[in-house]
């Protein structure tokens, strides 16, 4: 059943029920809707783009903070039969042009923070036909949708869709400076509901507790799980700890998906007293997972240390497999924390060598995996398609390597090793390393140019607030690394991620090496 006839089910089968709530603890506000609503929206949607000549193989652009219209204007493209692409709310004007010059798209809609940005490069969108805004906007040609849509019907276009249809057209999230369009198929997205739903056995009274940005394929398939069965969801706007707490005790979430940064910051925020879990009511909260980057292991065992009663789940994705599910470590398998995991649901996994040839158990090589949500290719781009795709297999950039139980460890990217002195360095084992270090909030290690060793590690460590530790400290603790791991030079500053988790080293190696990589589309 594809995603767009599972909202339909779910529009019957659970129409009055609580679908989606947008908490903002900022503004102190609150807004829900049902899956019935939720499916006229998308229906209204569907029928306006109609209208206007859009249908299959249009290109419709999604460049939306997250709210509670996120997902039904997502749906209300699909059900009109055009391609739904979500832009990361990060991008300036230009990568913004950059990308609907990508797609050609022949739409776009925006909410009110992106006003600015597409009236600097408005008149430069020469495929555009039609621009509509979330609210009121004015600028020339702009349209507000919410004043349109009523005047639609609510019934679904009845537009016949089918598995390989293409359905998405997703960019790369660029912390490698290459930013990629991944086109996927109406298949892929149906697939990662079942894969999601089989990892984390949601059921219809679950809820979830959304807080990464949706423009990504990790949130929204993590969502996935709990839409296929008609569960409810909180879209929470903001991730200060005590507004994660808040909405797991008042809206009675079961589930929640945290960031490293996020995770991290709620065990300080404990540790330091800045929270009472006391004044919570968590004992319904069953699974935390963690994803989009790797995970100290410290970090887990003092979680578990603290909520003994959930269980964890961490998982491995990407884009080009339609986010999460293709690894994941599989709620039990906590004695394995460290490792990504095990092939998920319907997928397959090796370690091969730079011919493609499986490794040994041990020996580390290239993650490929093989399985129903592999990209349909990287759109316009033959060469690196083919390049990625080979025999069927995705092969992801990732060193790893597999154990004597057939877990998977992610020891790096490709690019992010570092050579010092003939050795291969892999910047993760480091930050897994230092990150056990009580006063360290997290850490990134990155390569420098040395003129002797080629390159020498480097580590920007971010200390938890109102810690106070120096270089030597941190030495004292690293002595139990071998002499080649060890940081030869450290560097006190703010570990910058992008909005999914991931460490943006490029800007890292630009700021502490002078090596610039090129952001580009």
């Amino acid at each position: 059943m594809l995603i767009t006839e599972i909202l339909a089910r779910n529009g019957r089968m659970y129409a009055d029920e609580t679908a989606l709530i947008e908490r903002d603890p900022e503004h102190h506000s609150r807004r829900e809707i049902s899956w019935c609503e939720f499916d006229r929206q998308a229906n209204q949607i569907a029928n306006l783009l109609r209208s206007r000549g859009v249908g299959p193989g249009s290109r419709v652009v999604h460049l939306f903070m997250n709210s509670l219209e996120w997902l039904p204007l997502y749906f209300g493209i699909l059900r009109c039969g055009a391609w739904v692409v979500p832009l990361n709310f990060r991008f300036d004007s230009e990568n913004i042009r950059h990308c609907v010059a990508v797609a050609d798209a022949d739409v776009i809609f925006f909410g009110p923070e992106f006003f600015t940005r597409i009236a600097a490069v408005k008149e430069q969108m020469n495929s555009v036909k039609h621009f509509f805004s979330l609210g009121p906007c004015d600028l020339d040609g702009v349209e507000n949708y919410l004043d349109l849509i009523d005047n639609f019907e609510p019934e679904d276009p009845q537009l016949e869709l089918h598995y390989d249809d293409s359905a998405a057209l997703y960019f790369t999230s660029g912390t490698t400076g290459l930013p990629k369009p991944i086109l996927l198929t109406h298949g892929n997205l149906e697939s990662s509901c079942i894969v999601e739903n089989r990892h984390h056995l949601q059921h219809h009274d679950d809820n979830l507790i959304l807080i990464p940005p949706l423009y990504h394929t990790g949130a929204k398939m993590h969502w996935f799980g709990n839409f296929i069965v008609g569960a409810k969801a909180v879209i929470l706007k903001g991730a200060k700890p005590e507004w994660i707490l808040d909405a797991v005790s008042e809206e009675k979430g079961t589930i929640v998906w945290l960031l490293v940064p996020w995770a991290q910051d709620i065990l300080t925020a404990i540790e330091d007293g800045a929270v009472d879990l006391g004044k919570y009511q968590l004992e319904q909260w069953r699974l935390m997972h963690i994803g989009a980057q790797p995970v100290p292991p410290s970090l887990i065992q003092e979680w578990l240390n603290i909520f003994p009663q959930q269980e964890y789940d961490t998982n491995y994705g990407l884009s080009e497999s339609t986010g999460p599910g293709c690894v994941h470590l599989g709620m039990g398998n906590t004695h394995k924390v460290g490792a990504i995991g095990i092939p998920g649901f319907d997928w397959e996994c090796r370690v091969v060598d730079a011919l493609g040839s499986p490794l040994p158990q041990g020996e580390k090589g290239e993650l490929v995996v093989r399985g129903p949500g592999v990209m349909r290719e990287y759109f316009n781009n033959p060469e690196e398609t083919a390049r990625t795709l080979r025999d069927g297999w995705l092969h992801t950039g990732d060193i790893a390597l597999i154990d004597e139980d057939g877990f998977i460890f992610l020891v790096d990217r490709k690019k992010d090793i570092i050579i010092t002195g003939g050795e291969n360095i892999f910047p993760v084992e480091i930050e897994d390393f230092l990150q056990g270090h009580k006063d360290i909030n997290d850490v990134a290690v990155i390569g420098l140019p040395d003129e002797r060793l080629g390159e020498s590690v480097a580590a920007i460590v971010d200390l938890k607030p109102g810690r106070r530790i120096n270089e030597d400290d941190i030495e004292t603790f690293c002595q139990d690394l071998p002499r080649y791991k060890r940081p030869r030079r450290f560097f006190f500053d703010n570990v910058p991620r992008n909005p999914t988790g991931k460490i943006e080293k490029p800007k890292l190696r630009e700021k502490y090496a002078g090596h610039q990589e090129m952001f580009k589309l």
